[in-house]
């Protein structure tokens, strides 16, 4: 049977072992433009099998908080760039993550103080971070059905941008109650177009926009994360969610993605918020299937040895063990991270956790 440490085909990229740094988003992009720091900060973890990039916004529009990364403006492309020849000449590989944050947003993100997207004009009873902390969530308008085939080629825009900073794939970032998130469940997309009312038409722009992109750039180049159940940034349980993203695996599996990324319970949170059968959507994607979610070493292995998993990914274990791999190899002590230093500031807490002595 497979090892955590073994490598893996995912796709048209080869990893060295099946740890993946799942993506963390750290506000430090000041001018919406990753910095030196972040240089540094992806090249100390690039023995991860994949890095998985903080969720950078495909437009304008699409940023939700503070000194978060765009790609899709050539300075953006060129400062990636630098990430990824990091990595590249650190052995690792790396996809970046593709956000659009929908309602999750504030007036001090949009253009012109414009409201947010999203697939309703309800707004979200949640909180984003910005200049003055954290605040309320705007109220969002609902995009016509008219805007949608734009929302789609902002997407394939920022699959071409990602290809041209160097990175070995993209994550569509289909989670977490943000925008595909938001027209995919019926707790939150009141919709009555065709993008609304049955799990076929919620589930369409989500797969137009892999479709797209795989057609753009290569599906042995894409993945998808998703987080059926997790209830962040007041994404309520859709009605019948085992329905809904069986039907978006389903429909997925013939596009030949590269890698389908689970969020399995409350993202960053309790496994079994929410009853889910997530054997059935391995069963249904023939691609790579990441499992992610408070994962331990034990727990991982197992994942892997018993093909749950092909691979797992790591979040917060990543922000203070850039070394994770070699600790878990060696089932060495983890460092905790510091709250503190989670959202925003400078090296600290950032580049500056020790790795282990040899």
């Amino acid at each position: 049977m497979p090892s955590l440490f073994d490598p893996l085909q995912v796709g048209a990229v080869s990893l060295s072992n099946r740890v993946v740094m799942a993506p963390l988003t750290r506000n430090r992009s000041v001018g919406l433009v990753p910095g030196p720091l972040a240089v540094e900060y992806y090249r100390q973890r690039a023995s991860a099998g994949l890095i998985i990039s903080e969720g950078a916004q495909i437009v304008p529009e699409g940023q939700g908080y503070l000194d978060t990364p765009g790609i899709h403006l050539p300075e953006q492309i060129a400062a990636w760039k630098q990430v990824t020849d990091a990595v590249h000449e650190a052995g690792g590989k790396i996809a970046v993550q593709l956000w659009h944050v929908g309602r999750i947003s504030h007036a001090d993100f949009q253009p012109a103080g414009a409201q947010p997207q999203s697939a309703t004009d309800r707004q979200a009873k949640s909180k984003t971070f910005t200049k003055d902390g954290f605040v309320d969530v705007a109220a969002p308008r609902a995009l016509t059905t008219e805007e949608l085939p734009g929302i789609v080629q902002a997407y394939v825009h920022a699959a071409h941008a990602a290809m041209a900073a160097g990175f070995d794939a993209v994550e569509v970032h289909g989670a977490n109650g943000y925008l595909l998130d938001q027209f995919l469940r019926d707790s939150i997309n009141d919709r009555a177009d065709a993008y609304g009312g049955s799990i076929e038409n919620r589930a369409r722009l989500l797969l137009e926009v892999m479709q797209a992109i795989a057609e753009a750039i290569g599906a042995d180049r894409t993945g998808l994360r998703l987080s059926p159940v997790t209830p962040v940034n007041d994404a309520g349980q859709d009605s019948d969610a085992q329905a809904l993203f069986n039907h978006v695996v389903e429909q997925l599996s013939p596009m030949k993605l590269a890698f389908l990324h689970v969020i399995e319970g409350h993202t960053g949170g309790p496994r079994d918020v929410a009853p889910f059968d997530y054997g059935a959507l391995r069963e249904r994607f023939k691609g790579v299937y990441i499992a992610n979610n408070g994962y331990t070493r034990e727990m991982a292995i197992e994942a892997v040895s018993t093909g749950h998993a092909d691979a797992v990914a790591f979040g917060r274990s990543f922000i203070s063990n850039p070394d994770l791999v070699r600790r878990l190899r060696l089932n060495a002590p983890l460092q905790k991270a510091h709250s503190a230093t989670m959202y925003g500031g400078g090296a600290e807490g950032y580049t500056d956790y020790p790795a282990l002595a040899d």
